[in-house]
């Protein structure tokens, strides 16, 4: 079938809805991810192209309705600002960068107000953070991008968050980011307009294979390490699984089902590392996040990464990335805040 016998097949689709466009906000935060921003609004053009209709109309929103970076420095044009009295069916919040830094009062209590008005509202890659600050996912199952979620489960840890590509609960829809949107945005079409419109819409964009919510945000170890072996992998699922009470040599080697020596031999062959080389960066790599995208204590991230003294965990950070835990916590607010918060006010 040609693109034109699809949009002729698909005008009847259309015909059946006779209200208004649904009207479609997308908040652009400074260092929005333009990957995510992309897979959200890019369906729903496609969906009014294929339709032969306006299903769907969107806005730009920024703050004071300025021109906004995204990560990559493009720039995208504000239609209003926050403060602007515009009609909106749903609301995106498109966010990037750390969002653990954002903090502006007003926008929070904007997302507040449009909850109470009963508003569908989103958020993407970084923006579930955003949303759950404003406390509008209170009551709502969400997900967030796996870099984000250990600092997102602790300062929220009465959320119901899952580690899943996208979850929509009810009127409100998280997506982990990347194209994981394009993803959500299927289920949204279909929700709104039915199946044969959002496969048409997926198709359109070679996307194939559509994944369901509940999949996974990251690649299997095997996919992520390049590795076959199914004792190895165990053993490195298990490390995964277990950063604040690391496993000794002894019991990862029983976890694999072979000995200390052959499990030792299986890492330097595959990964070129040794057993704790490798265990320590994962654990590193942790406490990383934690000191980006959190204000946990020091001695507290390293307990919850397995090191049992703060020195023990000072020297080894810095063995790895030639500065010390504080000194990577030190130098975070200075960096964003020039990138995120200028002229925000309260």
């Amino acid at each position: 079938m040609s693109q034109n016998d699809t949009q002729l097949s698909l005008r009847d689709i259309g015909a059946h809805f006779d209200r208004l466009p649904q009207v479609v906000g997308f908040l652009l935060l400074p260092e929005f991810a333009l990957m995510s921003y992309a897979s959200a609004i890019e369906p729903l053009r496609a969906a009014n192209s294929l339709a032969g209709r306006s299903l769907y109309a969107w806005r730009h929103i920024s703050i004071d309705g300025a021109p906004v970076l995204a990560s990559n420095g493009v720039e995208i044009k504000a239609d209003h600002s926050i403060a602007d009295d515009v009609r909106l069916d749903t609301v995106f919040v498109c966010a990037g960068g750390n969002p653990t830094t954002f903090r502006h009062q007003p926008t929070l209590r904007w997302l507040r107000r449009l909850a109470r008005a009963r508003v569908r509202i989103g958020g993407v890659s970084g923006g579930p953070y955003v949303l759950a600050r404003a406390g509008v996912l209170n009551g709502h199952r969400c997900t967030i991008h796996w870099e984000h979620m250990p600092a997102f489960i602790e300062e929220f840890p009465e959320l119901a968050v899952t580690r899943s590509l996208y979850v929509i609960d009810r009127d409100r829809l998280t997506s982990s980011g990347g194209i994981s949107a394009l993803d959500m945005m299927h289920a949204l079409i279909e929700q709104d307009h039915g199946h044969d419109l959002a496969a048409a819409v997926s198709e359109w964009f070679l996307h194939t294979e559509v994944r369901l919510g509940s999949g996974p945000q990251r690649m299997s170890a095997r996919e992520r390490f390049d590795v076959s072996n199914r004792r190895l992998l165990r053993a490195l699922e298990y490390m995964d699984a277990h950063v604040e009470e690391p496993a000794d040599r002894a019991k990862l080697s029983a976890v694999a089902g072979v000995s200390v020596r052959q499990l030792e031999r299986l890492f330097v062959t595959h990964l070129g590392s040794t057993i704790n080389a490798h265990y320590l960066r994962i654990r590193l790599d942790r406490a990383r996040n934690l000191l980006r995208q959190t204000a946990q204590p020091v001695l507290a991230i390293a307990v919850s990464t397995g090191f049992t003294t703060a020195s023990h965990f000072s020297r080894a950070y810095r063995r790895a990335f030639g500065l010390s835990p504080k000194a990577e916590r030190a130098r975070q607010p200075k960096r964003n805040s020039q990138i995120i918060q200028p002229n925000w006010g309260n």
